[in-house]
């Protein structure tokens, strides 16, 4: 049931969001495909450099039935330098789901059927697109609800996922099929709200325009909330890279499943350098989510191929920039002459 409460907090933010919220490209248009491109690569991605990818992807494939139709290949090297590669992926796979569906699911269940889409994802496109009434829940939500309501719950946590899922409904504005546009303004809202006004860091207490209702300012607790349980600790991995040159021609292989850069391309990756090989760079740290790699990298140039595991190929050096790698080859690849 909708409180005074409620429906102030609503439409005091929906008053905020009118005057302050992004100019961005996604938000006008109701096209489901612009919508989902745009949630695909913002996630785990900075609006302003995933705009530019977004432009990207529309130029290229400005519909999903184009999208469905481009290799793996193709999308893994448009994507190239975004990281968290398996997003590509599940984009590809979803867009043929998307055309064997004929268009578009119009249903939370049905867009949380399509590769790579959750709860956030599917109430983000529903609303947008459809003006279903699904509430979005994300970091930037989690974090202004916590404050403003002074909830210590953690939010990585079973019964504080439930939890915030639950309040972020409940204060969902009720409309009616004339009100299409509420719902979608209104998960905006809080997106924008978070990101620009109650940040993780500084955030805009003193301009905030629920700064008299705020439990968190009121506590003084803004900057413990909010609470987020511990996780595993992060691990490192030492990695050995090998250019081998051969008259102008390189060893390469494609990254297989169940490791990290699936289906991305990299020189010769080795236990150990061989007899004669260049040192070129050392302990290149490379922050991943839950590892961080250091690479060595040598260059080896040779007047006959070495023999190679199986999946090796041999590609002329000129021919590399057509293969997607990924953003730590990119950086390793920058030493060699």
């Amino acid at each position: 049931m909708e409180t005074k409460a409620n429906s102030d907090f609503a439409l005091t933010l929906l008053r905020w969001f009118r005057e302050n919220g992004r100019d961005l490209p996604w938000r006008q248009t109701h096209d489901p495909y612009a919508i989902w491109l745009s949630e695909i690569i913002l996630q785990q991605t900075q609006v302003k450099q995933g705009w530019e990818y977004w432009e990207r992807f529309m130029r290229h494939w400005p519909k999903v039935e184009d999208l469905a139709e481009a290799t793996e290949d193709e999308v893994l090297r448009e994507w190239q330098g975004l990281g968290y590669y398996s997003r590509a992926r599940n984009l590809h796979f979803a867009a043929k789901q998307i055309v064997a569906m004929g268009g578009f699911p119009r249903t939370i269940e049905g867009l949380r059927s399509l590769k790579g889409v959750g709860d956030y994802t599917a109430a983000a496109i529903g609303s947008i697109a459809f003006g279903l009434p699904a509430a979005v829940v994300d970091g930037n939500v989690y974090r202004v609800l916590a404050r403003h309501f002074g909830i210590d719950t953690p939010i990585n946590s079973t019964e504080g996922k439930k939890l915030f899922a639950a309040m972020a409904q409940e204060l969902l504005p009720v409309s009616d099929a004339s009100e299409y546009s509420l719902t979608s303004e209104y998960n905006q809202a809080m997106m924008d709200f978070g990101a620009i006004q109650c940040t993780p860091q500084s955030p805009r207490c003193t301009e905030c325009p629920l700064m008299e209702s705020c439990e968190a300012l009121r506590t003084g607790k803004v900057s413990q909330l909010p609470v987020k349980q511990k996780t595993l600790k992060v691990k490192e991995r030492h990695l050995i890279y090998i250019y081998v040159r051969c008259k102008g021609y390189m060893a390469i292989h494609r990254r297989g499943a169940g490791d990290i850069w699936q289906g991305l391309w990299e020189p010769w990756l080795a236990d150990e350098a061989p007899a004669g090989a260049v040192l070129l760079r050392q302990r290149v740290k490379h922050i991943l989510t839950h590892r961080i790699l250091l690479a060595d990298f040598y260059l080896w140039d040779v007047d006959e191929r070495p023999t190679l595991p199986d999946d090796y190929i041999w590609i002329k050096e000129t021919e590399f920039d057509d293969y997607a790698k990924p953003r730590l080859i990119e950086i390793l690849l920058e030493s060699v002459v």
